[in-house]
C-alpha cells in the first residue's frame, strides 16, 4: 500500500487501484490523482457520494471514472481500492 498525508487524512492505495491508474490514460489518470489528493478533506469533498448495497463505502467521480473507496473516520484514513471507467458493470 502507498500511502499519501497531510494535516487532515490520509490516503492510501490498494495495489489493485495503483495497478489499474497505471492502465489509464496519462492525461486521465493525472486528473484522477489530483481529485484523490482532495480527499484528504473528507468528509467535505465534491462529487463524493455514500454507497449502499456495495462492496466499498463511498464513490468519487471524476469525469467518466470512478474511484471506490472507504473511509475510517476515526483514524482518518481513506483507502483507495478500485479505479474503473464508468460503464454498465462499474456498479
Amino acid at each position: 500500500m502507498v500511502f499519501w498525508c497531510n494535516n487532515m487524512n490520509s490516503v492510501e492505495y490498494t495495489l489493485k487501484a495503483l495497478k489499474q491508474l497505471r492502465k489509464i490514460h496519462p492525461e486521465h489518470g493525472k486528473q484522477i490523482r489530483g481529485k484523490i489528493d482532495e480527499l484528504v478533506d473528507m468528509p467535505d469533498c465534491l462529487n463524493v457520494k455514500a454507497l449502499t448495497n456495495h462492496q466499498y463505502q463511498y464513490r468519487l467521480r471524476v469525469g467518466h471514472y470512478r474511484v471506490f473507496f472507504d473511509f475510517d473516520g476515526v483514524i482518518q484514513v481513506v483507502s483507495i481500492e478500485e479505479v474503473k471507467k464508468r460503464d454498465e458493470r462499474t456498479y
